[in-house]
């Protein structure tokens, strides 16, 4: 309901109602326009005509309203306006506009020259000037949809109001204004074709169903800047906007594609041409305190005009300019050097033949036709044509039009030109579709459009036909229009680069094209000139980019890009110098390297055979199984001495047969472990300790037997011989055999790397399977040894003068003491010293056992002969306590 009342208050502001003298009622006959039509600044009757509307004049003229009268007929004025003097611009009408506006003029001359597009039909125009003013705008759109009869009875044919409607229309140059007649044209079915109107809000055709145009939307011109600045690298930009539909939409495209590329904006700041002079100041200022080196202006070329003047004023420090086609291709900014080496997004440039000769075609008499074209003869002279200028010199026919140096002769940018060119042409060959694919029915197409209320239907069919021309112009352009009226993409990359005689100039540097596939659109044809004339990329970031080792950490209240570098926890690295939020850990049996730039394999440590502590310990094993075995062969030589058979020779050499298998089982827990090596040392220092303890074991109830055998009437010996105790000994090894057996079925002792007990190394060692046998074959030796030392102790002080029981709960004493202390050393010890400790105490109680029974023998043996007698021994003497 909005969008049809603004239609029906300007209808009702065109038209009122005329009354009948006779009886002085309202009589709906005659309608008469209330305000005056807005005369076309070039116009040419032909059998369709096609309108135009294009920015010359920046603004309208002003005048106060009271509200007490009709307004006066609105009136173009000035390119440029600002309340200050020093930003008032030379020129009061646009040069360029003038040159695109007669571009339409000079297209359709050549379409009506032309036998294979509209043969036998003539086109005509009329074409407005905007003053870039919504109200002027809106008004040319109602007189393109009425016509400017300023009388209607409903009496007469309907000739006088569909006659002048056009069936389709060129403009206009700005998005705002166009998106104003869209509405308005859309809802009476009239297509307009806009040659610079590149909102992407335009594709909806929802609101603007009869829009078309050919500039691409700003929707890929964003998502190309966005693409770009993140393909050079910039990750910390400005943004400044035209404080309209063009900036705002299309920086708002911008923003949202910078933020899914990772790119963050520092500021982003809008002004517009008429805002008051502080608000420029501000902006400004905003751009010279900035840390941003890379700003992205998406702005027309006449706030970009103001912008640049102010800055101009106190420069800020170099930037790097990143335009849109807004400004990036106008050639009246090339003026500002500060802005070298900007580049920007461009409509790429073309060549119109003929169109040079039709604008230098032009004398004062022709020039007198047009209002616009006298301003501009006087403006670019400084004459006045037959006294139309007060105070100006007469024109005197000596202005030479070809040595005019400005942009209304300067073709070597047909850029925007040639997007009117390709709209005029479209408009032609979509009424070409429509009228000539019928030859017969030529005249009465003409005939309807021209006598009868049937334009609107005729404008219908043009749209329809518009959605789908496909052709190429005659300077080789291609014109076609997808679903939502816009053409492919296709830009040129341009750079301002400075000339030998230090002037900016245009260089195409590259192109984007939309129709290729997604990471090939841009193609670069030759190096880009930077801010300060530097061929490296400039940088503009907000912190540097965190080297390898480290990580980025927002700082707080700052944007993302806004970071300080932390090292990568323990165990992490990071291997990319950029921007890594998080850092990666190593797999586990790797760990980072002193930079933290990458993972190492962890070294595995175990008990080598090459380890210091590991010769050491083997010399210290083979030295006790060698004492051992030196034992055994002294024993062996005095085998018939008494001091042998008094202690049960039988039970000696087993018992130095077990100690020399003890100090050899020390070595499987040295080298790398295996499987087999794994469950070898435990079951082996199982069995071999439970057979030395049960030969101690048996050797003590040995003693206490023969002293108990002494009394009158003691029998015990018989119960405890040689073969008591031989069966003793397997007995209490069975048991143990039993428990390993049991222990390996179960759950065996297996290698295993040790990943938690250290971060930066492997502790390659034997898992003990069951903890539980693994303890069991400890608790069963502890047992042995418990109950040996205490039958010893009983007998340390029975009667004799070599009474082995005192020797043997010494032994036992240190026996105990040392695996009593090895269990919380085993439990704290890290790594490969947990073996070691092991070992340790395997050589500790097995050198304790073999010097506190074995060592005082020998020495009676070798040093103290005499006393290796029977009487010797059965000897009473003084008995000495341990």
């Amino acid at each position: 309901m909005q969008i049809i009342s603004v239609p029906l208050m300007f209808v009702s502001m065109f038209w009122m109602p005329g009354f009948s003298p006779a009886n002085g009622q309202t009589d709906l006959v005659t309608c008469r326009r209330w305000i005056e039509p807005q005369i076309p600044d070039f116009s040419m009757d032909g059998d369709f005509i096609i309108g135009g509307i294009f920015l010359i004049h920046s603004h309208t003229s002003s005048e106060n309203k009271a509200y007490t009268r009709q307004p006066l007929q609105l009136q173009c004025s000035g390119r440029f306006v600002c309340e200050c003097e020093e930003l008032h611009r030379a020129e009061d009408m646009s040069s360029r506009g003038l040159r695109i506006a007669r571009a339409m003029e000079f297209t359709i001359q050549e379409i009506n020259n032309r036998t294979d597009v509209l043969p036998g039909i003539t086109l005509g125009y009329q074409i407005h000037d905007s003053c870039s003013a919504v109200s002027m705008a809106v008004k040319v759109a109602f007189q393109f949809a009425n016509g400017m009869e300023p009388f209607y009875n409903d009496t007469d044919s309907c000739s006088k109001s569909a006659a002048a409607a056009v069936p389709a229309l060129v403009g206009e140059s700005t998005s705002t204004l166009s998106i104003s007649m869209a509405r308005i044209l859309g809802l009476f079915g009239i297509p307009q074709v806009s040659h610079y109107a590149t909102c992407a809000c335009l594709s909806d055709k929802r609101q603007y169903a009869a829009f078309l145009r050919t500039a691409p939307s700003d929707h890929h011109q964003a998502a190309a800047l966005a693409r770009m600045v993140k393909y050079f690298g910039w990750t910390w930009v400005g943004a400044v906007r035209s404080d309209t539909d063009y900036g705002n939409y299309g920086m708002a495209a911008f923003l949202k594609a910078a933020q899914e590329e990772g790119i963050c904006v520092e500021y982003s700041e809008s002004y517009y041409r008429t805002d008051p002079r502080s608000k420029l100041e501000r902006v400004a200022n905003v751009i010279r305190r900035s840390t941003a080196r890379v700003i992205v202006a998406f702005i027309q070329t006449g706030d970009m005009f103001f912008l640049l003047q102010e800055l101009a004023t106190r420069p800020p420090p170099p930037l790097q300019w990143i335009g849109s086609e807004g400004w990036i291709i106008d050639p009246d900014l090339l003026q500002f050097n500060m802005c070298a080496g900007a580049i920007g997004f461009g409509i790429p440039r073309s060549v119109i033949p003929g169109f040079r000769e039709f604008l230098l075609d032009l004398s004062p008499a022709q020039a007198l036709k047009s209002p616009l074209l006298t301003e501009f003869w006087e403006s670019s002279f400084s004459c006045s044509l037959k006294g139309s200028s007060e105070g100006a010199r007469e024109c005197d026919g000596s202005e030479d039009i070809r040595a005019l140096q400005n942009s209304y002769t300067d073709t070597s940018q047909l850029r925007i030109t040639n997007m009117v060119y390709k709209a005029t042409y479209a408009i032609a060959h979509a009424i070409h579709g429509v009228i000539c694919n019928d030859t017969q029915n030529t005249t009465n197409y003409i005939y309807i459009y021209k006598h009868c209320s049937f334009s609107k239907y005729v404008s219908l069919q043009i749209l329809n036909h518009l959605k789908r021309v496909n052709f190429t112009t005659k300077n080789g352009f291609q014109v076609s229009f997808d679903s939502s009226g816009d053409p492919v993409a296709f830009y040129e990359l341009i750079n301002w680069q400075v000339k030998e005689d230090g002037s900016l100039d245009f260089v195409t540097v590259g192109h984007f094209d939309s129709s290729r596939p997604r990471g090939q659109e841009f193609s670069m044809s030759r190096a880009i000139i930077w801010v300060g004339r530097q061929t490296k990329v400039p940088t503009s970031v907000c912190s540097e980019s965190c080297p390898q080792g480290t990580r980025k950490a927002v700082q707080k209240g700052k944007p993302v890009c806004c970071y300080d570098c932390i090292p990568c926890a323990e165990g992490e690295i990071s291997n990319k110098t950029g921007y890594s939020v998080n850092c990666v850990r190593c797999p586990p049996e790797f760990w980072p390297n002193t930079q933290q730039d990458s993972c190492l394999p962890k070294p595995v440590e175990f008990l080598s055979w090459d380890d210091t502590l590991s010769i050491i310990l083997t010399a210290f094993s083979i030295t006790g199984a060698f004492i051992a075995v030196c034992v055994a062969v002294v024993f062996y030589k005095h085998r018939t001495s008494p001091i042998v058979r008094a202690n049960n020779s039988e039970l000696s050499f087993l018992l130095l047969f077990s100690l020399t298998l003890c100090f050899l089982c020390s070595l499987t827990f040295i080298g790398r472990p295996s499987e087999w090596s794994c469950m070898l040392r435990h079951t082996t220092f199982g069995i071999t300790f439970v057979l030395c303890i049960s030969c101690v074991l048996g050797k003590t109830i040995v003693v206490l037997m023969a002293f108990r055998a002494t009394l009158p009437g003691s029998d015990v010996m018989k119960w405890f011989g040689p073969p008591q105790q031989r069966l003793s000994v397997l007995t209490f090894t069975l048991i143990q055999v039993l428990i390993c057996v049991l222990w390996l079925t179960i759950s065996p002792p297996l290698p295993f790397k040790n990943l938690q007990q250290y971060k930066e190394r492997i502790i390659l060692e034997c898992a003990l399977g069951s903890a539980i046998g693994f303890w069991a074959v400890l608790g069963y030796i502890g047992f042995l040894s418990l109950l040996c030392f205490i039958l010893a102790f009983l007998a340390r002080k029975l009667p004799d003068n070599f009474n082995e029981a005192k020797f043997i709960t010494f032994s036992m004493l240190i026996f105990c003491a040392v695996w009593i202390t090895f269990i919380p050393a085993y439990v704290s010890s890290p790594g490969k010293f947990t073996v070691a400790v092991e070992i340790f105490a395997i050589l500790a109680s097995s050198f304790g056992l073999t010097f506190s029974i074995f060592a005082p023998k020998c020495f009676i043996i070798i040093f103290r002969p005499e006393h290796n007698t029977k009487k010797h021994l059965m000897g009473k003497g003084p008995s000495k306590s341990i």
